[in-house]
């Protein structure tokens, strides 16, 4: 079984891409934590499920659906869905445009 080690640069880079700040002590941490992960899921992989039928659903609940309805109460204005936005140009958010990424 292979064993992978996440380090405070892998969780840097995870941190960068989900644009989530993280200190040194939390990237310490957090690379523990992904570490220990990805050592259960390597444990999981080893397990032989052969003649073990798939199973999507234990509980019993039947799925309940419903009518595909727009609920004109519960909608935002354009002006209510841009009020937090920090940049937005004629009724629509504007965000960086990302071609490539820079190391």
């Amino acid at each position: 079984m292979k064993s992978t080690t996440m380090t405070a640069s892998d969780v840097d880079a995870i941190a960068k891409l989900a644009n989530i700040p993280v200190t040194p002590d939390e990237k310490k941490s957090l690379a523990e934590g992904f570490t220990k992960v990805l050592a259960v899921l390597e444990e999981l992989k080893s397990i032989d499920v052969k003649g073990v039928e798939p199973t999507n659903q234990v509980t019993g609940l039947e799925d309940v659906a419903r009518d595909d309805a727009v609920d004109v109460t519960r909608m935002f204005t354009q002006e209510k869905a841009l009020a937090n936005a920090k940049r937005t140009h004629n009724g629509f958010f504007v965000v960086d445009q990302v071609l490539e990424q820079n190391e």
